[in-house]
């Protein structure tokens, strides 16, 4: 028997508190303090009071929740002293019925866990979509999430104790994510095209025209055929558009997409996330027959991350006339140009010409992206709205001091080069901090044909200075360099600066950020606003058109660029309802007035 939010919302707290029972592992205080907000305006907002009221709690409080769970396939599950939600979720993944080996390697696993860190090892074992993970994803998840420190993997633990309480939330409800199933699978079925050499080791990499490049155009370009849109195509530079009409011919058109190329052994959201849930939004118009007072063309875009040739956004900088004609010429690692690459895709490269979109028939560009960062996965967010895509200024720099004896050499002689950069390192980590959201970043650093007795004579290393304004990075980039320059005249070393890229900033427009604002609380979801760190294909369409972006909370911490960079399937649920709350938005917007 099912319960409903307005059941719960309707009850005295002792019987609310009942209906909530076993959410959190013997531990009815969390519900008890939640019930006090009440009333709940949808599964989302409960979710959130629960797990707030897991962040505002003591560290003794916490601590002891973590302890209230049972170790996977421990002495509890042997004794048959699991809760039925433990049992459930532990048999969904398989734990009731490991093979010796996997039981003894659990055990082990167990053991070394409590030693470091006091407490059980908590994972959500019904995993993203939840359906159960693997006992090997379990097992390599626990043997990774042994190294980490121990207040970090505490926050992980507690993460991952709301993923569980919102699967048993669901379960209470009758709730099931269908759309953020079917998504989640989609990226599943996407993820099978990969390159040679990546394939056979399970990594995903995709990269500009390659086979599984192609692959994957033509797995999009099916899909969205399938999901009704009236016009389908792959352009000239390898972009998949597809076109979902008004009934009104002369109607303006909504741009919204992302890219589908990945880096090398990266995720599987990265980017794709933002195709597919507005195919998902599409397929449901077509379902329901309704048609918009606007046109919804979605863009596959070809490539955004640069990684076969050093054309980076070239997908979405075609679409406002940015392609250059000299990037035909470039050269990959196997010494194919992209001019033969392009040909030998069937594109037709006198065709990139006519890609250009004009603006004036545009409403303006959305996108939806995985946030990439740890921002809304710490806040207990699913969505986030992004206010601005920062602005970046790279260089590649050097230090010269003077090589020498690292035996006879008194510290106080010394012309250090590494020694100037690691002072610049921890001097650009203050500057940036006082911003709030600046970011700097050394990633790079290197002392060419270094030894172990030799004090560095040339240190080189990359700068990446980063703001949500301009104005704000400049200043930043003053700050940095005028540290550079006393650092290395007070150290008595040289320096050499080469400005690499310098990228403007991309605030969101003020009423597409409040539709998506809008679209988040439609769903009882707080908005949170935050920028963007990472450089987006909204940041090129920002030029011609009004874009803002959407995000969705990414798991494991929000890694990304990086095999583990995850989402789950009901906040992949949450972003294709607010997609569609933007899109009633803007048709009540667009009505015509009687």
């Amino acid at each position: 028997m099912t319960t409903t939010l307005e059941q719960i919302n309707a009850a005295s707290l002792a019987d609310a508190t009942h209906l909530l029972d076993g959410l959190y592992e013997h531990s009815p205080w969390i519900a008890a303090q939640a019930l006090t907000a009440r009333p709940f305006n949808s599964p989302a907002h409960l979710k959130h009071t629960l797990a707030r009221v897991v962040a505002n709690a003591e560290r003794d409080a916490q601590l002891a929740l973590i302890r209230a769970h049972p170790e996977l396939a421990g002495k509890a599950m042997v004794s048959q002293a699991l809760t039925a939600e433990s049992t459930h979720e532990q048999n969904k993944a398989g734990l009731t019925q490991c093979t010796p080996a996997e039981f003894e390697k659990i055990q082990q696993l167990n053991a070394a866990y409590n030693a470091k860190f006091s407490h059980p090892f908590i994972l959500a074992v019904r995993g993203p979509r939840g359906t159960g993970l693997s006992k090997q994803d379990i097992i390599d998840t626990f043997e990774r999430r042994l190294q980490n420190h121990p207040e970090f993997e505490l926050l992980e633990s507690l993460r991952n104790i709301h993923r569980i309480a919102e699967l048993r939330l669901n379960d209470k409800l009758g709730a099931t994510p269908l759309l953020g199933n079917e998504v989640w699978d989609w990226h599943e079925n996407l993820a099978q095209f990969s390159e040679p050499g990546y394939q056979e080791k399970g990594q995903l990499t995709v990269t500009y025209l390659t086979d599984a490049h192609r692959a994957c155009a033509a797995q999009l370009k099916k899909q969205m055929q399938e999901c009704g849109f009236d016009e389908v195509a792959i352009d000239a530079v390898g972009n998949v558009v597809g076109r979902y009409l008004s009934s009104d011919q002369e109607a303006q058109t909504l741009l919204t997409g992302s890219h589908y190329d990945t880096v090398r052994n990266g995720g599987k959201y990265d980017g794709r996330l933002g195709i597919f849930v507005p195919l998902a939004c599409v397929r449901e118009l077509m379902r329901q027959g309704k048609r918009l007072p606007f046109h919804i063309e979605v863009v596959g875009f070809a490539e955004e991350e640069g990684q076969r040739f050093k054309a980076t956004f070239l997908g979405s900088g075609a679409l406002i006339g940015q392609f250059n004609p000299q990037w035909l010429d470039q050269k990959d690692t196997d010494g194919v140009t992209m001019r033969e690459a392009m040909t030998q895709a069937g594109l037709d490269v006198d065709e990139i010409v006519k890609l250009q979109r004009h603006p004036s028939n545009y409403l303006g560009f959305v996108e939806v992206h995985i946030e990439q960062g740890p921002v809304l996965n710490e806040l207990d967010l699913p969505l986030g709205v992004v206010t601005s895509i920062n602005g970046n200024v790279r260089y590649a720099a050097e230090v010269i001091g003077t090589a020498c004896h690292a035996g006879t050499t008194p510290m106080n002689r010394r012309n250090d080069a590494a020694a100037a950069v690691a002072e610049l390192l921890l001097a650009l980590e203050k500057r940036a901090t006082q911003d709030g959201d600046s970011v700097a970043t050394i990633g790079q650093l290197l002392v060419p044909n270094g030894s172990t007795n030799v004090v560095p004579g040339r240190c080189q290393f990359s700068l990446d200075l980063r703001a949500p304004n301009d104005a704000q990075r400049d200043a930043m980039v003053r700050d940095v360099l005028a540290a550079l320059a006393d650092i290395c005249a007070r150290r008595q070393v040289r320096y050499t600066l080469e400005e690499t890229l310098r990228v403007a900033a991309a605030p969101s427009a003020p009423a597409w950020q409040q539709r998506w604002a809008q679209a988040v609380d439609a769903l009882g979801v707080p908005v949170h606003t935050l920028p963007s760190g990472a450089g987006h294909d909204a940041m090129k369409l920002h030029e011609v058109m009004p874009q803002a972006m959407l995000f969705v909370r990414g798991q494991n911490s929000g890694i990304s660029h990086n095999p583990l960079e995850s989402t789950t399937s009901d906040d992949i649920q949450l972003a294709i309802e607010a997609f569609s709350n933007l899109l009633d938005q803007l048709s009540l917007d667009l009505a015509p007035a009687y």
